[in-house]
């Protein structure tokens, strides 16, 4: 049997149906949108659907019943009107001035002006433009028109730091979606994707009706893949997987849900969602690689992170925070928690309905990984594109019981890194880095990271040895070594049957590295 196509790119719903991709049918969720509402918002992390979802939708609303065939909207829907779409999609477009980006929205508007017509030629504004291009849609097909827009925040993130800009940008987006609440009688049907979630008093304040199905149970599964759809609609791909590496399919299944799983959109825990972008890449490539990460991170996010110095552990332990922490993002606030939820890197682990709490931590292997590979460089005070520091360099020493040339690599990396004036920030962040070199080692070995809490700061399980590391600040080597004896950390590893080497290091704030280190 041949290899049926996946759609790796495709976010276009008319392309996907007509050249016979696999389509995970999301179909019922339009049905639903339609019967229950008007004004939708919806929030969700990149490459997670977005796209293709509202796609999906202009083809409905295009009366395309042909792309319908075999799914399951096609069973209910018999009427097929043939509205007028206003297809807004800011996934492209120049967003780098104020004049570009009055450019970008003006050619969007012309698409539609030669198709309805202008209705008032003193309307040069582009929300003046935007409401006679409504009237007239209706007016000339006799039906409201249907407006969708995609990635509606892409401007604004991309200005991020640039103050001015993005509170430009915001005055003329506010005014422009303003539009849809004054016309409402010619708006049949309205649905907004994007990353971040709106500040209600900003951009759509004069648009506050618009119903944010973000965290609706019922709509969790809106985008993403489930389990349930894995297992039903990606059995020749699992198949094939699990043959190429050599593993049984139960293996293969459960180390797709450990790299590419574990993502809640809602309190509803028991729907797990999976990165579809990544799981696609994944049957593609018959590889577990790391897919989504690399589509890009934003900068401002991880500088934001060692700014405000953000307690990196919590990231596995889990933050607690309340729903509405989870739904507002401000573009100028310095909390970095909530977008970290909203664009991904987070994900809802529990939820205390008493309290109406949530428990959000990193949702799978291929986040997590990712995300420290991209904050090493960051905290050792290297560019984020830096090609110096290699975990593997790292863990082959490990391997090969050369303790000393894994501290003295880590001191090389110390002394070349350039040196902030913060001392105290200097000394969190070279903590930090210690920290993550342990947590990415554990990408290939066992390894166990503590958090100062009575416990070594370190253990690494090895085929034939268990390393116990001890760090000390500005006190010795010694004392160090001493308190994993004294502790007794290693009892927890008599019966193990392997060697056990303790290590006990000093770092010194002074010399900015670590001078002197004991191993036993």
């Amino acid at each position: 049997m041949s290899e049926r196509k996946l759609p790796i790119g495709i976010q276009t719903f008319e392309e996907l149906r007509e050249k016979d991709y696999i389509y995970i049918d999301k179909t019922s969720f339009v049905e639903k949108l339609v019967k229950v509402g008007k004004p939708y918002f919806l929030s969700r992390p990149r490459r997670f659907g977005k796209s293709l979802f509202l796609s999906t939708l202009r083809s409905y609303f295009e009366g395309r019943k042909d792309l319908f065939e075999g799914l399951e909207i096609a069973k209910s829907e018999t009427e097929w009107k043939q509205y007028p779409v206003f297809y807004f999609d800011f996934n492209v477009g120049d967003f780098s001035t104020e004049s570009e980006f009055r450019n970008s929205l003006s050619l969007k508007l012309d698409v539609y002006e030669k198709i309805y017509g202008i209705r008032n030629e003193n309307a040069k504004s582009p929300a003046d433009r935007f409401s006679c291009l409504l009237q007239q849609a209706h007016e000339k097909t006799g039906l409201q028109a249907v407006v969708l827009v995609d990635e509606y925040d892409k401007p604004l993130l991309n200005a991020v730091g640039d103050e001015a800009l993005v509170d430009t940008f915001r005055k003329i987006l506010k005014t422009f979606y303003g539009v849809l609440k004054g016309e409402d009688a010619h708006l049949q049907f309205i649905f907004i994707t994007g990353v971040t979630r709106f500040d209600k008093v900003s951009i759509f304040s004069d648009l506050n009706n618009l119903n944010d199905i973000s965290m609706n149970r019922e709509f969790s599964a809106i985008c993403g893949i489930t389990q349930e759809e894995l297992e039903a609609d990606f059995v020749p791909e699992i198949e094939a997987m699990s043959e190429d590496n050599e593993i049984t399919t139960a293996e293969c299944l459960a180390e797709l849900k450990r790299n590419y799983d574990g993502y809640h959109f809602s309190e509803n825990l028991k729907t797990d969602i999976y990165n579809p972008f990544s799981l696609i890449n994944a049957f593609f490539n018959k590889s577990f690689g790391s897919y989504w990460f690399s589509t890009g991170t934003p900068t401002f996010l991880t500088k934001m992170m060692l700014d405000i110095d953000f307690d990196y552990t919590t990231l596995e332990e889990g933050i607690d925070v309340d729903s509405r922490s989870l739904s507002e993002y401000r573009l100028n606030a310095t909390e970095p928690v909530p977008l970290l939820y909203q664009t991904g890197y987070l994900t809802i682990k529990n939820y205390e309905k008493e309290f109406r709490s949530y428990t959000i931590a990193l949702p799978n292997e291929e986040v997590k990984f990712s995300l420290y590979k991209k904050l090493l460089p960051l905290y050792a005070g290297f560019p984020t594109d830096d090609k110096k520091i290699e975990i593997v360099s790292f863990l082959k020493e490990v391997r090969a019981g050369k303790v000393e040339e894994f501290m003295q690599r880590i001191n090389r990396i110390f002394a070349s890194a350039p040196k902030p004036t913060n001392q105290k920030q200097y000394e969190l962040n070279c903590q930090a880095f210690v920290w993550l070199i342990f947590k990415l080692m554990g990408e290939f070995v066992l390894c166990e990271v503590q958090n100062g809490k009575g416990r070594s700061d370190a253990v690494v399980w090895e085929k034939d040895v268990i390393y116990i590391f001890e760090f000390k600040m500005d006190g010795s080597a010694k004392d160090a070594l001493e308190q994993i004896n004294s502790k007794d950390y290693a009892i927890a590893y008599k019966d193990d049957g392997r060697r056990i080497v303790k290590i006990g290091a000093n770092y010194s704030s002074a010399e900015r590295q670590f001078t002197e280190w004991i191993i036993v």
